[in-house]
């Protein structure tokens, strides 16, 4: 039986719904970047098929898909599950705040998936607008496949290959 006086001890209430706390409130569509690393043991197809149900959780949870991006197999930094490398791929979407959550818990269980990460996007204006002025605004979305070019921030960079200091007295 429910007592529904309130108590000294607790000054909780009773939500007899189910619902989350956060229901009422209108949540905010963010851009967020997803990166999968699957194993290279696992077929073409069942790799496209994970990403089709992880696009349509996505979209079903009130989102939109911005691009999806293979960036094929590549060797990884260290061992993950006895794998020297992985198929690589990135989904560019919009979706609420509350769509993450259930969308890493899918990913989770996924056998398949090695690692994966999402990362709410904030770009610079700069990168905003240089995309605008000429080519497909889309590409400038996804990081490049290719390894990025430091930009020059005006200060001196000390090649540590070729220095012979300790790594503690290298600024």
């Amino acid at each position: 039986m429910l007592d529904s006086r309130p108590s000294p001890f607790c000054s909780a209430r009773l939500v007899v719904s189910g619902a989350s706390p956060q229901e009422g409130a209108s949540s905010a569509v963010r851009r967020y970047e997803l990166m999968l690393v699957f194993s290279p043991e696992a077929p073409d197809d069942r790799i496209a098929a994970i990403i089709d149900r992880t696009t349509r959780q996505i979209t079903a949870d009130g989102g939109q898909i911005v691009k999806v991006a293979p960036w094929g197999r590549r060797r990884l930094a260290y061992p993950i599950d006895r794998h020297r490398e992985g198929a690589y791929h990135i989904v560019v979407f919009e979706a609420p705040t509350t769509a993450i959550a259930e969308l890493e818990r899918g990913i989770l269980i996924t056998e398949e998936v090695l690692r994966h990460l999402v990362v709410r996007q904030d770009r610079p204006a700069r990168a905003l607008r240089d995309a605008g002025a000429g080519g497909d605004a889309d590409e400038a979305l996804l990081p490049s496949a290719e390894d990025e070019e430091e930009e020059d921030d005006g200060r001196e960079r000390i090649d540590e290959s070729e220095s012979e200091a300790a790594p503690a007295a290298i600024d």
